[in-house]
Parts: structure tokens; sequence; C-alpha cells
């Protein structure tokens, strides 16, 4: 694997996602992102489409152009979510539904499709995004806890169904991070959450990064079907 490697990251348009292009585009990633709306900065190795992450045609027509312009895809980091901080009593069903078609349809289209794709080469890396919210079993949290246990699952399904094709699926589970995603939850619960963790602090972006390349290096094929939550829970 001695070419420029290409990345696949999804809702790159602002917060995680966002860092996680200027990051690997630094690092020499060809970096191809995608988000509902168009972003605002621009990289020489950075393509950008706009979709919406559980539009099958539309995903299916982005992998199309992935194949023809690069031929490859090396690696995918599935980031795009959503969430709700409600009670079950107060959350509305087409809010369950947003919930589960981007965090759970969404993840495996992606994986699915770039699957497809990786196999060419008998070389990839996906790297799901869980949360501290399932073990924790958050109050207030309970589709956004529900859809992110599908991950899971499905991520530790695929590292199986996916290993003789030299593709490893792993995720991660991040603590809160100072992003949009957490903005409207109030300071008092915020802080209950952190004081959960063993580490009591806010993740950062770095330290999303830092799981992600240990999951991503090459010497990590033996590593696959695994998950790591951030901050000790």
């Amino acid at each position: 694997m001695t070419d420029i490697q290409v990345m696949l990251i999804t809702g790159t348009r602002k917060g995680i996602g966002r860092f996680l292009a200027d990051y690997y585009v630094s690092k020499g990633y060809i970096v191809i992102g995608c988000s509902r709306g168009s972003v605002e900065y621009q990289h020489d190795n950075y393509h950008h489409f706009c979709l919406d992450v559980c539009d099958e045609k539309k995903v299916k027509q982005m992998f199309a152009e992935i194949r023809k312009t690069t031929g490859r895809l090396d690696v995918l980091i599935n980031n795009a979510g959503i969430a709700s901080m409600n009670h079950a009593l107060l959350t509305p069903l087409k809010t369950v539904s947003n919930i589960l078609n981007t965090n759970v349809l969404g993840t495996f289209l992606f994986c699915r499709e770039a699957a497809k794709l990786m196999q060419k080469n008998k070389f990839g890396r996906i790297v799901n995004f869980a949360t501290v919210a399932t073990p924790l079993k958050l109050e207030g949290e309970a589709i956004y806890a529900a859809s992110k246990a599908a991950i899971l699952s499905l991520t530790e399904i695929l590292s199986k169904e996916l290993a003789n094709l030299g593709i490893t699926v792993n995720s991660v589970g991040p603590t809160p991070v100072k992003t949009d995603l957490i903005r409207s939850v109030p300071r008092e619960k915020i802080d209950r959450l952190l004081s959960m963790q063993s580490i009591q602090r806010f993740g950062t972006f770095e330290d999303i990064a830092n799981v992600i390349n240990f999951f991503i290096k090459k010497e990590s094929d033996f590593i696959t079907g695994q998950n790591i939550y951030l901050g000790g829970v």
C-alpha cells in the first residue's frame, strides 16, 4: 500500500468531522467528505459531496464517482450522527426515525458500499462511532443510545463478514466533546455525566483521532470487531 491512501469521512461540515477532514488531509490522505450541506473550507486533497447519508441512490452515485476518480478506498470513518436528548414520553416518532435513519441506516449503507470498493485491493479500515451514552444508560437519550448500541452489534458482525476481504471494522465511543451536539444540554447534566468517567473531563478531537489512528494503521490488521470508549466508563 505505497500509493496515497483515500479516506471517506461522513458528516464533515462541522465539529468532529471537519476536524478529521483537516487532520487527515494534513497527514497526506486524499479525503472525501460528505454532509447534507456544503462546507466553508477548501483543501487541494479534499473533495465534498452534498447528500443525506441514508439516501441510497445518492450514496451509490457518490461511490460510483469515487470508483471512477480514485479506483480505491482505503479508510471509511462513519462520523455522521444526530442525537435527541428528551425523555422518551416527549420524543416524537419523527425524531426517532431521523436518529435511526442517520445513525444506523446511514452507517450500514456506507459500510456496505465501502466494503464493495475496498475488497478490490483486499485492504480496508472501517471506523464507526459509538457513544458512552450506551454503557452509561443515560436517561433522556434512549433512542440515541439505542441507535449506537446497534452500531456496536453492526461493527462486531461486519468484522466477521468482512475479515476475509482484508477489511477491519472497529468503533470508537467518545465521551462528551464540545460540539453543537451537546450545546443545548444543561451544564448540570454534562457535569453529572463527566463525573461518571474515570477521567473527568471533556473529550477532545485529538483524543478521538488518536483512537482512529490506531485502528487504521497498517499494523492493526489483527484488530477488528473492537470498540474503545474514551474517558473510562
